[in-house]
């Protein structure tokens, strides 16, 4: 007998590939960035281009201003106001070392040797915060009054001598000079350097300070070769979130200084506020800009890091 085999059933037809889904949410980043993109928009561009347009502007405040593209006003502004810019530089380079001479060890002391105490620390480092800026600098008029303990000592060990010999000083007085002046600036600013340092230091893994001591190296060499280099980034960090808001300031010389230490703030706040000069003071905003940001790119490359805090 034959056996009848039964036909196998006919293949279904293959169903076509699915398409990949649609990666949900990949706009969702951009929407995030949206809120923070809108605020540069409208609170840094459009200032900038409006200050901008005012510095090319010709004019009076009671004819108006009109965009004339005068570009000389740069030109005028910078030779008349020139010593008020290297005096802005020179007092913020200045203050600038001396939170670094200053904080690198208190940051150092944090990161490595505070133990339990250091959240205290900390506290007391950002403590001036909770007072007003205008505050702080006041109280300095009371430290520095020509009467008070600061100036008397400073006499006794005969330092206002010297500080007098090289012009930081007039006399007995250390009021409305600049050595008042850069005082302000530096415990101001002293936190903006203190805490990128602690943060860059704490970074620092501690088996390359004991590998230094295994290989016979001394304390001095350790921190030389390893501690320092690997705190670059949060030296750089800290000086120029010290160095750029100094050189700008104008609340530290307006208070603590007089007439010979004005800086170039306190020119654009009086060509803004007093004189009514808006084309000089936009044009005497927009050199001090470029001024440190052609400062600040060289200094960044000749720093030879790039990783900042």
């Amino acid at each position: 007998m034959s056996t009848l085999q039964e036909a196998p059933p006919p293949l279904a037809a293959a169903e076509p590939a699915k398409k990949p889904a649609r990666k949900r949410g990949r706009l969702t980043p951009y929407w995030l960035l949206l809120p923070g993109l809108l605020w540069l928009i409208v609170f840094f561009a459009l200032p900038m281009i409006y200050q901008a347009s005012t510095s090319v502007q010709t004019g009076s405040l009671e004819d108006g201003y009109k965009v004339t593209w005068h570009f000389a006003t740069y030109w005028d502004a910078l030779a008349e106001y020139w010593p008020q810019f290297l005096r802005s530089v020179f007092y913020a380079a200045a203050a600038t070392v001396l939170c670094l001479l200053l904080g690198y060890p208190l940051a150092y002391l944090i990161a490595f040797r505070a133990g339990r105490w250091k959240n205290l620390i900390m506290i007391l480092v950002i403590a001036p915060f909770f007072t007003s800026f205008l505050i702080r600098t006041l109280a300095w008029k009371t430290i520095l009054a020509d009467n008070g303990p600061v100036v008397h000592g400073l006499n006794s060990l005969h330092v206002l001598d010297l500080t007098d010999w090289i012009g930081w000083t007039a006399g007995d007085r250390v009021l409305a000079t600049p050595l008042a002046v850069v005082c302000g600036l530096t415990y101001n600013f002293l936190p903006f350097m203190i805490l990128p340092l602690y943060t860059s230091l704490e970074r620092i893994d501690g088996r390359l300070h004991e590998a230094a001591g295994d290989l016979y190296a001394k304390p001095f060499t350790t921190f030389r070769k390893v501690t320092f280099p690997l705190s670059m980034p949060g030296v750089v960090s800290g000086t120029l979130l010290t160095f750029i808001p100094a050189a700008g300031d104008y609340v530290n010389a307006e208070l603590l200084g007089s007439t010979d230490t004005r800086m170039i703030g306190n020119v654009i706040q009086t060509q803004f506020l007093r004189i009514l000069d808006y084309p000089t003071a936009a044009a005497l905003s927009f050199i001090l800009m470029a001024a440190i940001l052609a400062m600040v790119t060289i200094y960044i490359r000749r720093s030879g890091t790039e990783d900042l805090v």
